[in-house]
Formats: structure tokens, sequence, C-alpha cells
């Protein structure tokens, strides 16, 4: 009995120490808890501010003007320009003063046919960022040419393949069912231009790709090589070398398809189509001369 009391006995001690040792720290705890809990935590640095980007929009962007001005001599009351067609082929051209060719600039223009499948070749008239608008190209097919989304607004048209040859930007619109992926490689691959000395855009092509020549027609508008002066929403001059041009009233769409007036007339074999203000467009019927050279 005794044994077992003793062993009762002390184990009630025993807790009876726990119990008060166990309150005797809860005790010195409260007093620490709450002073921790009063004081606040250490403030943490602020976090680097962040530099913003530029606003793209508000950003500069290089957008050099994509057209060719060269200069003039005087002959008279009238200015006299050398120039060279897409084709190679050089002339003169000879204006009255007050329209001013020369401070118009002009841009190439050229249709062409790849496996059959009929394409244009025309030069931006506001530049690169008329296709590109700053942003990133859907892919590359050459070093010099890459592909671009549809342009908003443009209709039937679609994707637009743009090539690159020295300062020019020369864009190929593509339409209907587009063209597949290996004639886009094709057309990278087999379209070729140069930059004359003067700064004129020749352009040339082998295998599936096939220039049009002067006096070729599609759907009945000329789609040989051309130049066009001036353009946008201000008077225009387009320069088209015309075989026989006497028996081909013909106009180019760009000169003749926007509602506006136009005219146009034969000097030799090269029609000259002409858009814009009255006083314009009698002075150029009337003073453009063009005399063809050879290559």
């Amino acid at each position: 009995m005794a044994d077992r009391f003793d062993v009762i006995e002390v184990g009630e001690r025993g807790r009876r120490r726990w119990i008060g040792l166990v309150a005797v720290v809860a005790l010195l705890l409260v007093p620490v808890v709450g002073l921790l809990a009063s004081r606040e935590p250490a403030p943490q640095p602020a976090p680097p501010v962040a530099t913003p980007e530029p606003i793209r929009s508000l950003t500069r962007l290089d957008n050099p003007p994509n057209l060719l001005q060269v200069p003039s001599r005087d002959k008279g009351d009238d200015e006299v320009i050398e120039v060279v067609f897409p084709h190679g082929v050089r002339a003169e051209v000879r204006y009255p003063a007050e329209l001013d060719l020369a401070g118009m600039g002009s841009r190439p223009f050229q249709g062409a046919w790849i496996d059959g499948r009929f394409r244009q070749f025309v030069v931006p008239y506001s530049g690169e960022l008329e296709i590109t608008r700053g942003g990133q190209p859907i892919r590359n097919y050459a070093p010099h040419v890459t592909l671009w989304p549809r342009q908003a607004g443009s209709g039937s048209y679609g994707q637009v393949l743009l090539f690159a040859f020295g300062k020019w930007r020369l864009a190929m619109y593509d339409r209907g069912r587009g063209l597949t992926f290996d004639q886009r490689v094709a057309l990278a691959q087999r379209l070729s231009g140069r930059v004359t000395k003067d700064g004129y855009l020749v352009l040339s092509a082998t295998g599936a790709v096939r220039l049009a020549k002067p006096g070729d027609t599609a759907q009945g508008t000329p789609v040989g090589p051309q130049l066009w002066f001036g353009g946008g929403e201000r008077e225009m001059v387009a320069l088209v070398p015309t075989p026989g041009c006497a028996k081909k009233e013909r106009t180019p769409f760009a000169i003749g398809g926007g509602g506006r007036p136009a005219e146009s007339v034969c000097r030799g074999d090269v029609r000259v189509a002409v858009t814009g203000a009255d006083w314009f467009r009698e002075k150029a019927i009337k003073g453009i001369k063009v005399t063809l050279k050879d290559r």
C-alpha cells in the first residue's frame, strides 16, 4: 500500500510541479508577447521605381521619303530632267517650270506575273510606315523581303510583301487567294532590283516571275514599267512607255481610277497621264515632252 501510495504521491507531486512551472512560464510570456505585439514591424525599403517605356506612338521613327528628287536644268521657260524607267530605259523629260516635276519627285511602278498570277509592285507614297506602322513583320522571306499584315481599309488586297532595294521600299499587295508560300519564296529570290547612280530603281526577274513589258495590260489597265510623279491628294503625273501609244487609249488606274478628273496624251511611244487641278492638267497635257533614249 505504502509503495503504491508513494508511487501515486510522487506522481501527483511531480504533476503539480510541472503545472506550476508552466504557469510561471506563461506569466512570464504574457508581457513579452504583449510587448512584441505592440511593436510595429521595421519599415521595408521602397521598391525601385521602374523607368517607363517610351510610348510607341510618340517615338520618332525613321521614315525617309520614298521618292526620288533629281536636279533639273533650265531650258527657256521649261525645265528638263533625266529619268530612268523600271525596265532600265532612259528618257529626257521637258516640262513647263510651273509644274515642278523635279520637286514633286518620282517613284516606280511595275506589274508582274508569278506563275501566271498578276501582281503589282508599288512604291508606297508615304514611305514604309504606310506598311509597317512601326511594328514587326510576320516573317522574312529573304534578308531584304518581309511579310506584313493586311492593311486596314485595303479592300480586296491581303498581306503585303515589302522589298528593300537600297533606299527604295517596294510593296506587293497580295490579293484574292493569295500567293502560296513557295510562290512568295520564289518571288523573293527571283525579283532583283538595282539602284542607278542617279538614284532610280531598275527591276529584273527570272524563273516563274515575269515582269510586264511596255504596252502590257491587265483588265484593260496599263501595267508595264511606269514613273509616277506626286500622288496622294495632290496632282499626279504618270509616264507610261507604250509602243503604238496612239492606238491604245488606256489610262493607268492610279490616274483615272480615283474619280478625279484625268487626261492623257501620247508623246511618241510614251503616254502622259495627268490628274489634278484644271490649270495643272492643261499645262501638263500641252507642255510635257518625253524623249526615250537607249538603255
